[in-house]
């Protein structure tokens, strides 16, 4: 971001705000999903030592990346999405990170900035390690958490409104259950990040429109 603001450019400034609109969606989605993992693990234990001797678990209950550790194995659609967010933020094709990324590269070429470009490209491969690293831990590793057994016997309940109608449902602590507009969330800004690509007119236009504003007080 600060490599597209130095190049002062109508292109430049508009991969600027491309850029940080993408990058919002990707964290809020980040941020929600690891919030969605941390509650999640409230029927689990964990008997790592680092994670035994946290000070503030219940209040904050993701702290460590290897808490991470086999988080497919609990739920495989949280994590894949978590993964999707990762690999945004690492600019994998054909997510809206690559996109953000190629404009601030593309507008600083134009003007000629190729050694911060190439430095740039560096420090993307350099940060990608540490966001597949954790990819790594989620889907490759075994989880070190597992069903708290004083809960074995517990059975929870909600409900489910259906138009006028109130559905009751019973299930085992192991099983996550989201709430709608939980899931609803997850769902769009995950779908964003994953096929901007099909329809990315509006976002452009937006960000082309704002840059104009920006560089024409």
């Amino acid at each position: 971001m600060l490599l597209s603001l130095s190049v002062n450019s109508v292109e430049s400034i508009q991969a600027f705000i491309f850029y940080l609109m993408q990058y919002s969606v990707s964290n809020l989605n980040a941020f929600i999903l690891l919030l969605t993992i941390g509650y999640s693990f409230y029927c689990f234990t964990n008997n790592d030592k680092d994670f035994i001797n946290l000070q503030d678990k219940n209040n904050s209950p993701i702290q460590l990346i290897s808490q991470t550790k086999g988080y497919f194995y609990i739920n495989p659609i949280i994590s894949i999405s978590l993964a999707i967010s990762l690999f945004s933020f690492a600019g994998i094709p054909p997510l809206i990170g690559f996109f953000a990324k190629q404009m601030v590269f593309s507008a600083a070429l134009d003007k000629g900035y190729v050694f911060m470009v190439l430095l740039a490209i560096l420090t993307s491969v350099i940060s990608a390690v540490y966001y597949l690293g954790i990819v790594k831990q989620i889907f490759f590793d075994k989880p070190d958490s597992q069903v708290n057994p004083s809960l074995d016997n517990t059975e929870l309940t909600g409900t489910i409104l259906n138009e006028s109608e109130e559905q009751a449902y019973s299930y085992q602590p192991g099983e996550i259950k989201l709430s709608s507009s939980l899931t609803v969330t997850i769902s769009v800004l995950t779908n964003i990040i994953l096929f901007f690509f099909f329809a990315p007119s509006e976002w452009l236009r937006l960000a082309n429109i704002l840059a104009l504003i920006m560089l024409n007080p």
